[in-house]
């Protein structure tokens, strides 16, 4: 908690420094809207880096400076929008990238993209030349959300979770990475658990790629954290082999996504790693959607509460309204060529946790939280089966169920890897 203090004093002390004039230092203060800016949300994917000269993160809107200002930005780069990803990222060296410190949100203009870095990894907040994961993380939230905000943070590491669960702007922070395996140690459960409990926040975390059960992962399996596994949407709609079993839910296994080296390159890529971001995106424009039926302008868990305008909706709220919005594929289409596993009719909860995600549950969602249409209850079996799951979680995590949390409704010596 001590550490989680100090890194939320770093990013509020951040506006003093970085590369900005004395003249030009931020003083945060509650905004004023009277610009008519849309709602939003904000979701903070934090992954290997970002390349913010794609054209899937470009936008001609022009964000209101109340927003750079709340967002507790420190450097404001002016990217280059001509030539090719190397000759722009050449272009802006002097007046961007070598400027940039361990100190510093940087605002990217012409994006929706805020980001800062939570260790010193060569070229900061830059995705790596070898790597890429962290900018098709990224365009998999986008296309679930596309008008979200994104606050981007490099790093696999407590503190980089920290800087994003502390930051109080911040509404939805997804990782996709954890020990290979699921291997029952201690990951980065307590930093989420800051951002959850302490900050309100959501957190998606992908189970592993591997059959093995998500409730001991340290990504997917803390109580608090929405564990997302793959379905083979688009094939033949089942669960994919390789991805971890009775998580919460399950979503879409396979995306094409935005290149990390060039300005309009797209790959076909597959894992949970890009499940869980699009899980969190979909609970983004759920959010957003809710926020101006409410007139809600603001982001964050303020009051406790991710829509905090003319109605009051919580984190609980919100997950609720995603577990009875789950369904469970029928396995007669299962097909053995592709490598999935059938869906099966007994307990498919061990398999796939509530069931899909996917557009099909948004609607739903909303009308549930506005109040316009309750979704029905999930048959008793179901329940019972993840009440069986968040038991089981509680028990491993050392949390009781007295303990406010939202219901289902550090690596030590280990590796952490990138689950793609």
């Amino acid at each position: 908690m001590l550490r989680a203090l100090i890194l939320t004093s770093l990013v509020l002390l951040s506006g003093l420094s970085g590369c900005l004039s004395d003249d030009e230092k931020i003083v945060v203060e509650p905004p004023v809207i009277d610009d008519g800016f849309r709602a939003f949300s904000v979701i903070s994917p934090i992954d290997t880096g970002i390349n913010p000269y794609h054209n899937h993160f470009q936008t001609n809107e022009t964000l209101p400076q109340w927003l750079i200002d709340d967002m507790l930005t420190t450097l404001v780069c002016n990217l280059t929008t001509e030539g090719s990803y190397s000759e722009r990222l050449s272009a802006d060296m002097e007046t961007c990238w070598n400027l940039i410190t361990i100190d510093d949100i940087v605002y990217f203009t012409g994006t929706r993209i805020f980001a800062s870095s939570s260790g010193d990894t060569g070229q900061l907040i830059l995705d790596d030349p070898s790597d890429g994961h962290g900018t098709a993380v990224t365009g998999a939230v986008l296309d679930a959300d596309p008008d979200a905000i994104i606050y981007f943070v490099e790093g696999f590491s407590d503190e980089a979770v920290l800087l994003a669960g502390t930051h109080p702007m911040v509404d939805v922070i997804t990782t996709s990475f954890g020990a290979p395996g699921s291997v029952p140690v201690p990951g980065i459960e307590d930093a989420t658990k800051v951002a959850v409990i302490d900050h309100y926040k959501i957190h998606t975390g992908a189970a592993d790629n591997s059959p093995s059960p998500a409730i001991q992962d340290a990504t997917a399996g803390p109580p608090w954290s929405i564990g997302v596994s793959g379905y083979a949407e688009g094939e033949d709609d089942q669960k994919e082999t390789m991805s971890g079993s009775y998580p919460d839910m399950a979503s879409d296994w396979t995306q094409i996504l935005p290149n990390h080296q060039d300005v309009d390159g797209y790959h076909e890529t597959s894992g949970t790693s890009f499940a869980t971001p699009r899980t969190a995106g979909f609970l983004g424009h759920v959010m957003t959607t809710l926020r101006a039926e409410f007139n809600d302008s603001g982001s964050g868990g303020r009051n406790g509460s991710l829509v905090d305008g003319d109605v009051q909706i919580t984190n609980s709220d919100i997950r609720n309204a995603l577990n009875l919005s789950g369904w469970y594929p029928s396995g007669t289409g299962w097909d053995p060529s592709t490598g999935t596993i059938p869906i099966s009719p007994v307990a498919p909860c061990t398999q796939v946790g509530w069931g899909v995600l996917n557009w099909s549950n948004i609607d739903g969602m909303i009308s549930h939280l506005n109040g316009s249409s309750t979704l029905p209850d999930r048959p008793g079996d179901v329940v019972l089966c993840m009440e069986l799951n968040q038991q089981a979680r509680e028990a491993y995590w050392g949390v009781y169920p007295s303990l406010d949390i939202p219901a289902m409704g550090h690596s030590i010596g280990m590796a952490i890897v990138e689950r793609d």
